[in-house]
């Protein structure tokens, strides 16, 4: 019993590693997604040009690929990362492209007489995206970025090739050590689920919070 306990405590180490990387890459995810998404509906083709070659190259590449890229051939161009940053960095950049088209998507879908308003407002076009178009297209957004926000969860799992030590590596440990496959993924099976289920509900309750205030946006 106190085996097994010790092997626990290595797979809730991995959780810890998994957190890290869920947040930290959900971060870089969204401000990327933000960024690109924007840059999508840009009335300047330089910037639509970038926004659409960074999405496409990300949307189009194996997140193993741009991974290995990461950790083992950005070195060659003097750029050395750690596994945990190697691993953030190919998460970040790739559900950061998928989500740039969530986002391009919901600020195509308010009403044209949202626009309308502001110029018959006299805000500018920065002003009445920030006040008035992107509040009520985050409410768009939101339930998408959940998902995005849980595949980012599991794809953590590719950093164990890496041998960067997240849930998925400790329990290969754990297997290796004790030749039992059942114990270390089930309990990964679980932990992944739990870890899901809390992205679900944060994003319903954030969802509902947003959805309470947006009376006072529309225009």
């Amino acid at each position: 019993m106190t085996q097994w306990s010790g092997y626990l405590g290595l797979i809730l180490q991995g959780a810890l590693v998994t957190i890290e990387l869920t947040l930290m890459g959900s971060v870089l995810a969204l401000i990327m997604a933000f960024l690109a998404g924007i840059g999508r509906v840009s009335r300047f083709f330089v910037i639509r040009a970038l926004a659409t070659t960074y999405i496409e190259f990300f949307r189009g590449t194996s997140i193993f690929v741009q991974l290995f890229w990461a950790y083992f051939v950005l070195p060659f161009a003097g750029l050395s990362l750690t596994p945990l940053q190697a691993g953030v960095l190919a998460l970040g950049l790739n559900v950061g492209a998928y989500a740039a088209e969530v986002v391009r998507g919901a600020i195509l879908s308010i009403g044209r007489e949202q626009y309308e308003a502001c110029t018959a407002l006299n805000l500018g076009r920065w002003q009445g995206m920030r006040h008035v178009i992107l509040p009520q297209a985050l409410l768009v957004m939101l339930p998408t970025f959940g998902n995005n926000a849980i595949e980012l969860l599991k794809a953590t799992s590719v950093v164990s090739l890496i041998s960067l030590a997240d849930l998925t590596f400790q329990a290969q440990v754990v297997r290796s050590q004790t030749g039992s496959t059942l114990m270390p993924f089930v309990s990964v099976l679980v932990i992944y689920f739990g870890l899901a289920l809390i992205i679900s509900w944060g994003i319903r309750s954030l969802e509902r919070r947003m959805a309470r205030g947006l009376d006072g946006v529309r225009v």
